[in-house]
C-alpha cells in the first residue's frame, strides 16, 4: 500500500509528527510518499529517517518542494 501525505502547506514540526504516525501504521512492503516545502522539515525529516533506519529516496522539484519515497524497514 502507498501512503501519501502532501505536507507542502504544513510547517515544522507538523510534517514530522504526521509522518511518524503514518510510519507506525505501515505494514510489510508498504511505502510512504511525502511532499515537503518547509525548510525545517526538509532538514529534520531526512535526518530522522536515516537515524531510524528507514530506506528512502529524495527528489527536489523545480518549485523547491522535496518529495520523499519511504520504504518500511
Amino acid at each position: 500500500m502507498l501512503h501519501e501525505y502532501d505536507a507542502t502547506n504544513d510547517k515544522c514540526p507538523l510534517p514530522l509528527v504526521k509522518m511518524r504516525v503514518i510510519l507506525k501504521k505501515m505494514q510489510a512492503n508498504d511505502k510512504c510518499s511525502i511532499s515537503i516545502a518547509d525548510k525545517g522539515s526538509k532538514n529534520d525529516i531526512p535526518k530522522y529517517l536515516s537515524k531510524a533506519g528507514y530506506p528512502f529516496s529524495s527528489t527536489t522539484l523545480d518549485n523547491g518542494v522535496v518529495e520523499l519515497l519511504i520504504e518500511n524497514r
